[in-house]
């Protein structure tokens, strides 16, 4: 499939993990695409990796900062003449309860995982009307439902599945689609530290009908659906990619 040929995307956090198997996916789908993220060796070594004829363009971005957001879009723009598409998978993690997370740790994980969004769809959303294009935010299965020992991860998420809901309504009218991820455990850098420690593999086996983890790649195949013409009649949902799991109601495997 060609779904992207002529497009433009922007995705964040595309050094690593999600937001580099949706840059391939893109790409391999025709997208020219901007890589964004803070870490130049790692959007480098992923924008030299595409197709020759898709090669990417970096631009090394805190979506934290606002005035980085704003020379990402601007850049982009200036690059591609326009922008049809934008994903949000630029996000951080930490653990602990309420009592547990100092303020600032409350912070910056809300300043990347919303704020950043804020940020990227606030400068987007003029180009995008333009083009009749489409943000894809990557929220999580955390969003829908808690965690234990995972608060501020879970509140940002929950923040992100919300302010989902409200672009979409708000730019309808506007063409432009707004829809979201909700990925649960997933094989990439941030959840490598549960990928060597079989007890917790088994755990997660047990709670996912599935029994595995996600590829990074399976959450891209429907970010680019999402993203696609094919979902043109479909705005405003978190869709869980979580092999089963929000089908339990949380009694254990008989």
């Amino acid at each position: 499939m060609k779904r992207f040929e002529g497009k433009v995307a922007v995705v964040t956090g595309a050094g690593s993990g999600i937001g580099e198997a949706v840059v391939r996916r893109l790409a391999d789908e025709g997208a020219s695409i901007i890589l964004a993220g803070r870490h130049a060796d790692k959007l480098q070594r992923v924008a030299d990796s595409l197709p020759i004829r898709h090669q990417g363009l970096v631009k090394v971005t805190d979506v934290s900062v606002r005035a980085d957001v704003d020379a990402l879009i601007d850049f982009a723009v200036a690059q591609g003449g326009g922008l049809d598409v934008l994903v949000n998978a630029a996000g951080v993690a930490t653990e602990g309860s309420v009592t547990e997370t100092a303020p600032d740790e409350w912070h910056r994980i809300f300043a990347t995982n919303v704020d950043g969004i804020f940020h990227t769809c606030r400068a987007a959303l003029p180009y995008l009307k333009t083009r009749r294009g489409c943000i894809v935010n990557v929220a999580s299965v955390s969003g829908l439902g808690g965690d234990w020992g995972m608060l501020a991860y879970n509140a940002s998420k929950g923040a992100v599945v919300n302010l989902t809901r409200a672009m979409a309504m708000d730019h309808a009218l506007d063409g432009v689609r707004v829809n979201a991820v909700c990925p649960s455990f997933t094989l990439t850098p941030m959840t490598e530290d549960m990928q060597d420690d079989q007890d917790v593999l088994a755990r997660f086996a047990e709670r996912i009908p599935m029994g595995r983890p996600a590829e990074a790649s399976e959450i891209a195949s429907v970010v680019a659906f999402l993203a696609s013409a094919d979902a043109g009649f479909v705005t405003g949902i978190n869709m869980p990619v979580d092999g089963g799991l929000s089908a339990s109601n949380g009694q254990p495997r008989m």
